[in-house]
């Protein structure tokens, strides 16, 4: 289905602001709808065309039935199908009449009413409804039928829509509790809906007659609606725990406001559960926090650990897992300044890549550097996943260069280049392809990942097999090259250990 600015585009002469106050119109309308308990519709002339038009916009009322069963947005009619669409567009006034209703085999009432913008009839907006036989109003009906006519006569006069966007309070609606105010803010007209409201908020005097200061009831939105001529909405609290959104709509005649309707709801279990998502929101980053807090006690415990040995083996594979924790705690510092299980996994990579770096004596000759996307990723993903690429760089680090006599970790030997790592990002039709590439001495001969003994590689291996559902390529093209290829979702149960050493 098109969008109205689609179709005003194909079908119609309509410039930017004359499209722009006609969706005000449609984006408001629901409340009218509401207040004529009848179907609205909103026809636009077809370009060069002065007897068809097409319809825009359809509303369809919560307080009574709809007319029409059929979704009517895009159909074209002529002067012989609405001959007073037609009628009320020629003469730019509000003409009534009865119509056919083909889908439901009867007819109905119909209110023809000019839409007016900058002193031009750009648009007709018809009321459609059931006839009413031999049935009295009752006074709820009456008031509401009769603030609505103010409002039409609003619209042929083009104070309506107010010349500002609505606020995105959709939830309002004219069932929720309805005041009608005077032209002295006293109210005239109070629902049974908004008497509840206000009990809610613990005022319980009579209403009529009555301002809403005099009843407990903040007026700011009243007070700026009057002096400003257009729609405010503002949250009033009554009792603790209770909070009530009121949007005053001034009601104007000849540019001068008249009266206002106010429509308010009752939205404390709302709010109460939007706290509830904030606290929530606030534990979920305060345990991410305390675990990377956690890890990097960890982290520094090995560190001090490793410290204490001698060189050999045992403070390598100390020095080794101490990193990988910090690898670990990297993602629950993102996750500790964000509620949600995702993470931007670029803003991981440059302090991976810095992890790297670090690990290398000062006087090597190492250069590292990145480019391309990850975007956001799942925390079950991004964590593995980081450690994936801490395994591979440090891996480029201790053996991309040959090995010789006097050949320290990370020092180019006579005759070679600077060690250049390049790690690439890419990600397409829910997958990620992380490349590591480096300028080094390559694979030996024979070798294969599925053979290594290496518990760095035996990690990276297991990590995007079974935790990520991935495939790795290891290859030798002008140096090594990596290729790791994942899912943007996890594929396997999150319980998945790293594995045993070889």
């Amino acid at each position: 289905m098109a969008t109205m600015a689609e179709l005003a585009r194909d079908y119609t002469e309509l410039d930017g602001p004359t499209l722009s106050h006609l969706q005000r119109l449609v984006a408001s309308w629901g409340m009218l709808s509401d207040l004529c308990f009848a179907d609205l519709l909103l026809f636009v002339p077809v370009s060069s065309s002065a007897d068809r038009f097409i319809v825009l916009g359809q509303v369809r009322p919560t307080t009574s039935q709809t007319l029409h069963r059929d979704d009517l947005v895009g159909h074209i009619i002529d002067e012989v199908e609405r001959p007073l669409v037609s009628r009320c567009w020629r003469l730019a006034s509000i003409v009534e009449g009865e119509v056919g209703i083909p889908s439901r085999n009867e007819r109905g009432r119909l209110v023809s009413i000019p839409v007016r913008w900058q002193d031009k009839v750009v648009a007709v907006m018809t009321r459609e409804s059931a006839l009413s036989v031999g049935r009295r109003p009752g006074e709820l009906e009456r008031v509401y039928v009769e603030v609505f006519d103010r409002f039409a006569r609003m619209i042929v006069a083009g104070e309506y829509p107010y010349p500002i966007d609505e606020p995105v309070t959709s939830e309002l609606r004219v069932g929720d509790g309805v005041l009608l105010l005077d032209s002295t803010g006293r109210v005239e007209y109070a629902s049974p809906n908004a008497v509840n409201a206000l009990h809610r908020m613990g005022m319980y005097s009579g209403l009529e007659g009555m301002r809403l200061d005099e009843v407990g009831i903040d007026e700011t939105a009243v007070d700026e609606a009057f002096d400003t001529a257009l729609s405010v909405t503002e949250e009033v609290e009554g009792r603790p725990e209770v909070t009530v959104v009121i949007r005053c709509m001034p009601l104007l005649e000849n540019r001068k406001v008249t009266g206002a309707l106010v429509l308010m709801r009752d939205v404390s279990d709302l709010r109460r559960f939007h706290r509830l998502l904030l606290s929530k929101d606030a534990a979920i980053r305060e345990v991410h926090h305390r675990v990377k807090n956690n890890l990097q006690t960890i982290s520094s415990l090995l560190r001090l650990q490793a410290r204490r040995l001698p060189p050999g083996e045992g403070k390598s594979a100390l020095e080794e897992s101490e990193r990988r924790v910090r690898t670990i705690a990297l993602v629950h510092e993102i996750l500790s300044r964000d509620a949600s299980d995702q993470v931007d996994f670029n803003d991981i990579v440059p302090s991976l890549l810095r992890m790297a770096e670090d690990l290398l004596p000062p006087e090597a000759h190492f250069r590292i550097g990145h480019d391309g996307e990850a975007g956001e990723l799942p925390a079950t993903v991004a964590t593995p996943l980081a450690v994936i690429l801490t395994e591979l760089l440090q891996n480029a680090a201790e053996h991309a260069f040959p090995e010789g006599p006097g050949v320290a970790a990370g020092q180019v030997p006579p005759g070679h280049e600077p060690l250049r790592v390049h790690v690439s990002l890419q990600r397409d039709d829910g997958q990620l392809l992380v490349q590591v590439r480096d300028n080094g001495r390559g694979l030996p001969e024979g070798f294969s990942i599925e053979e290594s003994t290496s518990l760095g590689l035996s990690i990276v291996r297991d990590l995007v097999r079974t935790q990520l559902g991935g495939r790795i390529d290891m290859r030798t093209d002008g140096g090594t090259v990596v290729d790791v290829i994942v899912p943007t979702t996890a594929q396997a149960d999150d319980d998945e250990s790293l594995p045993a050493p070889p």
